[in-house]
C-alpha cells in the first residue's frame, strides 16, 4: 500500500503512477526500490495486437521508459525529500544508455529499483544521474532455477528537479 499522501503530492494519477508498493528506501545508497503490478489493461499494453507466438502481449518498453520517471519520482519524495505541492517538478534530460534486456511479460508484477549515482544540488534545481533496473521473478514453470529473477531493464539517464517560481509559497 502506498502512503495517501505520496499518491496525492504525484504529478501523475493512478493510471500514470502505475506502482502499488515501495519497498524499500535507502537515503544512505540513495535508492528506493517500488512494484508495479502488471494486467492486460497498462497503458500501450492494452493496444497491442498480440499473438501467443509471434508478439506475446507485454509491458512495452515506452512504459518501460516512463516507469523511470515514476521512479525518479519516488526518489525524489523519500530520498530528496522534494515535494511537487511545494512547487518542484522533474523532468528527464538524457538517456544515456537504456537495455531491454527481456519481455515483461504478464505473469508477475516487477520490481522497479533506482538509485542516484549524481547529483548537483542548487536552491532552485537539482541535476541527478540516475541507475534503474527493473526485475520480474519467472513463474517456476518458466525458469531455470525457482524464483528466478530475470532483468528486463536497465539504464542510466539524467533528470532536472526545478523549483517552479511561484509555487513554493502555494502550500
Amino acid at each position: 500500500m502506498l502512503d495517501a499522501e505520496f499518491v496525492a503530492d504525484c504529478p501523475y494519477g493512478p493510471g500514470g503512477l502505475l506502482i502499488d508498493e515501495l519497498l524499500e528506501v535507502d537515503k544512505e545508497k540513495s535508492r528506493v526500490v517500488v512494484r508495479m503490478p502488471v494486467s492486460d489493461e497498462l497503458p500501450l499494453t492494452r493496444e497491442q495486437r498480440a499473438d501467443p507466438r509471434f508478439h506475446p502481449r507485454h509491458v512495452s518498453g515506452g512504459l518501460m521508459v516512463h516507469m523511470t520517471g515514476m521512479v525518479g519520482f519516488v526518489h525524489a519524495y523519500y530520498v530528496l525529500g522534494l515535494r511537487h505541492s511545494e512547487g518542484w517538478i522533474g523532468y528527464g534530460g538524457k538517456i544515456y544508455s537504456a537495455k531491454f534486456l527481456a519481455l515483461a511479460d504478464m505473469r508477475t508484477p516487477l520490481i522497479l529499483e533506482g538509485w542516484g549515482t549524481r547529483m548537483r544540488r542548487g536552491e532552485k534545481q537539482i541535476f541527478v544521474r540516475y541507475g534503474f533496473r527493473f526485475t520480474q521473478t519467472r513463474p517456476d514453470d518458466d525458469a531455470d532455477q525457482p524464483g528466478e529473477k530475470v532483468v528486463v531493464y536497465e539504464s542510466e539517464q539524467a533528470a532536472m528537479w526545478t523549483l517552479i517560481p511561484g509555487r513554493e509559497a502555494t502550500t
